[in-house]
């Protein structure tokens, strides 16, 4: 009977450990995505479709901006901001591929070529590009996959608080004013993916 109990015992222990660690888990705040994984290529619709005003030969997709969703959101949150970064662009002095902002806290994703296009669900900055939108890789050939890093901000602001049109350079400070204001991101969360123009 002793021995029984204490199976039983050890039993209720290990699925209270097991819940306690999902719970933690299920805490952790996450991006991620169902077109790439962290870290790999992204597809060739990814890349921005060339322009008939400019068009770039290494721009060889359809601009269709990958599905992202998200979990995890920290206590407080009011909205989030969404950038895409390329550090590795204009000979390492960095391209701002997408800067979004005012999503709203309720919101956990956006769906595959969402971002692509002007939407209510966010308020468009202005990136390198010069638009609001998502701006695909125009990695040239025959060089190193360069690293396109979405970054999610967690923040405290209202999702109207900010103006459209904010380029990255004026939205950070905005984001963590300088001390002794209290910062207004409450946590990010990021993933790579990986672009270079194919061979073929």
């Amino acid at each position: 009977m002793l021995k029984r109990s204490l199976v039983l015992a050890s039993g209720i222990a290990l699925v209270s450990l097991c819940a306690a660690q999902s719970a933690s888990a299920a805490d952790v705040f996450t991006l991620s995505s169902k077109t790439f994984k962290d870290g790999a290529m992204l597809p060739k619709k990814a890349s921005n479709a060339p322009a008939a005003t400019n068009p770039n030969p290494n721009c060889v997709g359809e601009n269709v901006s990958p599905e992202l969703s998200w979990s995890g959101a920290p206590d407080g949150t009011k909205s989030f901001v969404l950038l895409m970064e390329d550090p590795e662009g204009r000979g390492g002095a960095g391209v701002h591929h997408m800067v979004t902002y005012g999503i709203d806290a309720k919101v956990t994703g956006f769906a595959e070529g969402e971002l692509s296009k002007p939407s209510e669900k966010f308020v468009g900055g202005k990136a390198t590009q010069g638009t609001g939108i998502y701006n695909g890789p125009c990695t040239p050939g025959n060089v190193q996959p360069h690293h396109y890093t979405f970054v999610l901000v967690a923040t405290d602001l209202d999702v109207k608080e900010l103006a459209a049109g904010l380029t990255r350079e004026e939205l950070l400070p905005k984001l963590v004013p300088a001390a002794p204001t209290p910062s207004h991101a409450k946590g990010s969360a990021g993933i790579v993916g990986l672009f270079v123009k194919p061979a073929n």
